[in-house]
């Protein structure tokens, strides 16, 4: 039996959270282990940050003591477990709910972004851990698949990029419908929308969650980028065009809002992927990454746009600096546990 059959989907992110969780950096995963001590700084307000809204687990490896030194919140628990990197939206369960309100998880494969960081078997096996944590029924799923790399609707549609999902260095021996339909029989979709690219220097090969995201229902973000000279401009248009094409799940056209990209910046002449649209939902608000300095612009344009949209919900802004140099920011590093009865 899939979940798709005992009437189980995925949630939209914007759906009530019971908590969220966040893996804890690990020194020896690090780009630059040098800056330890600042990324934890950085994890560390942005786990305060979303504690305002809803409780927090952070998983921990068990001889590390730096969370338990940087944060003090009465709304943030550890779980000691052992884990070879940061990025638990990608390695972390996807939770899952039926039509009773029953609650579980999907542990996908993962294999660290095409085997690019090794050793990464302790992050293959966390999902399986945390929803044995949480006594949450567990479904394997015969896929390498990250979390950063799909957005869903909530009501049968799910946006991912080709780039992404169709890298040989994911899952080569299937096909393009293959990976659909094991998608619509574990997540409870009705229908995938391919972009084709993700961010110019994205080393995930791709994420959507930092190019497109649902804001509703029939309604899309985009980052744009309008400058002919940059790269993502070829991309953003490419995307936005297969966008203005497509239909969801429920045969509607979809609205289209575009968030303009922050200017390109660089660290150690490699490209930072800068991206609005890698906030996170909470209840009752939104964390949004912003990158200041010569961003100072299009983080107004950020936080104007999004107050627009969600005008029931705090746009609670956090320092997009303080932890991109790793490769990632605020979506990447969260893993959401909807509401749900647990068994």
């Amino acid at each position: 039996m899939y979940p798709q059959d005992l009437n189980y989907k995925m949630p939209a992110e914007w759906s009530e959270h019971q908590r969220t969780f966040i893996s804890w950096p690990v020194r020896e995963s690090m780009c630059y282990p040098d800056d330890y001590e600042a990324v934890c700084r950085g994890y560390a307000q942005i786990i305060e940050a979303i504690a305002e809204f809803e409780p927090v687990t952070v998983v921990v490896n068990p001889d590390d003591e730096t969370a338990a030194r940087l944060v003090k919140n009465t709304r943030v628990t550890q779980l000691r477990a052992a884990h070879n990197d940061a990025w638990l939206r990608d390695n972390g369960p996807t939770f899952v709910v039926n039509d009773k309100g029953n609650l579980a998880g999907i542990n996908w494969h993962f294999n660290a972004w095409g085997g690019k960081y090794s050793p990464w078997e302790l992050d293959d096996a966390l999902a399986r851990k945390i929803l044995e944590y949480m006594g949450v029924q567990c479904f394997d799923a015969p896929l390498v698949m990250e979390g950063g790399s799909i957005h869903v609707d909530g009501q049968g549609t799910m946006i991912t990029t080709e780039e992404c999902l169709l890298n040989p260095n994911r899952n080569p021996k299937l096909s393009r419908q293959q990976i659909e339909n094991c998608l619509k029989k574990f997540l409870g979709i009705q229908k995938v929308i391919w972009l084709k690219r993700g961010l110019s220097g994205d080393e995930t090969d791709g994420h959507v969650d930092n190019i497109a995201c649902f804001a509703a229902p029939g309604k899309i973000l985009l980052q744009a980028c309008d400058d002919p000279r940059d790269e993502n401009c070829e991309i953003t248009q490419e995307n936005l065009h297969i966008l203005k094409e497509s239909t969801d799940a429920r045969g509607r056209k979809l609205e289209i809002i575009t968030i303009p990209q922050p200017p390109m910046m660089t660290y150690n002449d490699r490209r930072l992927t800068l991206s609005y649209l890698n906030f996170y939902f909470v209840n009752g608000g939104i964390i949004l990454p912003v990158f200041g300095g010569e961003a100072e612009a299009t983080d107004r344009r950020a936080v104007k746009v999004l107050s627009m949209i969600f005008p029931e919900r705090r746009i609670r802004t956090v320092n997009g600096m303080a932890i991109i140099r790793e490769g990632g920011n605020v979506h990447c590093m969260t893993q959401q546990m909807p509401a749900g009865k647990r068994a």
